[in-house]
């Protein structure tokens, strides 16, 4: 998942993939081979797929009684999510970013750690599993950092890095809920990372893109303090999390592209919806720290996973996926009702967190799941409903177009 290059689409919002964009003459040999074709790479989303599905099912088996799952899937519910699923999708768009064949053990690694970690089989082989992922995407991550020093570079190097270090936490016997802060720390700093570079060639000065680094290393450093100060950590980490919240609206570039029609728009509005919950989520931390209330500790990782993180998945799926699996997946206004049930049915959750309801809680959860796989649908009702078009503006039917 690469969250936002503004180097993936073109000035009308249509995604472009990396070779589209490269052209395939000046490429060597090996690099072509190295991108490969989409039915190589299947395996590597369905994985991510699975993860995501067992990880569903088993936060709506902690929520709903009568709901019965794995014990495995239940328990591993957050690092499904968390690892299994999106450490899937952002090492795959690493690996085809870079288009070295090498870099695709990271995406592997991953989904098959959420696989294990789900099955519970051969225990600590998911975690381990996921562990090696982290540190083969530090790797990855190196390269575009040595070619082209930066801070986006370098915050997504701390990105990577913070999935590993809570990784080898992680096998040392730490629960998941101890490494909290150091997987927010890894999306929130990739997240970060990814927006500084159209920000920077839009109109972002030096201070300022600083100034984005220094919110990124609050939040590493609250991670490192959570690992012998649980409550300390958690609120070094808010603070970081509510300072980059404010960095990305005020300078990132989809203040002016919400303005806009179409694919910018609601990519825009998916940003824009989810820095509001990454300031939630910062500012339950920063006054809450650890919550010991199961309810608040519920509206405190959610605003940030669901409310932050699942609303970049929904803003550049458009892009990122044509270009991960080589599909056509043109915009369609049919996206926005699942953005919608997202959104609202995370306020129901936190709501209910805010007044120790349950029903509210875990109607809201379950609300929230169902925004997800509403999103699936309409991905591919948007390609069925923008087909006909295509081939009528290509004057043939939608397989003879590129």
């Amino acid at each position: 998942m690469r969250v936002a290059s503004g180097r993936t689409g073109n000035g009308r919002g249509r995604a472009v993939a990396p070779s589209a964009m490269t052209g395939s003459t000046g490429r060597r040999p090996e690099e072509r081979s190295a991108a490969g074709p989409a039915v190589e790479r299947l395996p590597l989303p369905a994985g991510a797929a699975l993860s995501l599905a067992a990880g569903l099912y088993g936060g709506v088996a902690r929520l709903a009684d009568g709901v019965s799952a794995p014990s495995a899937s239940a328990a591993q519910h957050g690092p499904l999510m968390v690892l299994g699923f999106l450490g899937t999708l952002i090492s795959l768009e690493r690996a085809v970013a870079l288009r070295s064949r090498w870099a695709y053990l990271a995406p592997a690694l991953a989904a098959c750690g959420g696989l294990l970690a789900f099955t519970g089989v051969g225990e600590p082989s998911g975690r381990l599993a996921l562990t090696a992922a982290a540190a083969w995407l530090v790797a990855i991550h190196l390269v575009p950092a040595r070619r082209r020093p930066g801070w986006d570079t370098a915050l997504q190097v701390g990105g990577s890095l913070a999935w590993y270090a809570g990784g080898m936490l992680w096998l040392t016997g730490r629960p998941p809920a101890d490494l909290v802060p150091w997987f927010a720390a890894f999306l929130v700093l990739t997240i970060a990372g990814e927006r500084l570079e159209p920000a920077r060639i839009a109109f972002t000065g030096r201070l300022a893109t600083g100034g984005l680094a220094v919110c990124g290393a609050v939040v590493l450093a609250g991670a490192a303090v959570s690992a012998w100060t649980g409550g300390a950590g958690w609120r070094i980490t808010g603070i970081g999390m509510l300072a980059t919240a404010g960095w990305l609206a005020r300078y990132d570039i989809v203040r002016r592209t919400v303005r806009s029609t179409g694919l910018p728009r609601y990519t825009a509005v998916c940003l824009l919806a989810g820095y509001a919950w990454l300031a939630a989520a910062g500012a339950l931390w920063a006054v809450h720290g650890r919550p010991e209330w199961s309810f608040a500790y519920d509206a405190a990782l959610h605003a940030l996973f669901i409310g932050f993180v699942i609303s970049m998945v929904f803003g550049h799926a458009p892009v990122i996926l044509p270009a991960v699996l080589r599909i056509r997946l043109p915009y369609h206004p049919v996206l926005y009702p699942p953005l919608v049930l997202l959104h609202a049915g995370l306020a129901v959750r936190v709501a209910g967190d805010a007044v120790g309801d349950t029903a509210a809680r875990t109607a809201g959860g379950v609300l929230g799941g169902a925004a997800i796989v509403l999103f699936a649908g309409c991905t591919v009702a948007a390609a069925r409903l923008t087909r006909p078009a295509a081939a009528r503006r290509t004057g043939g039917d939608e397989e003879g177009t590129p």
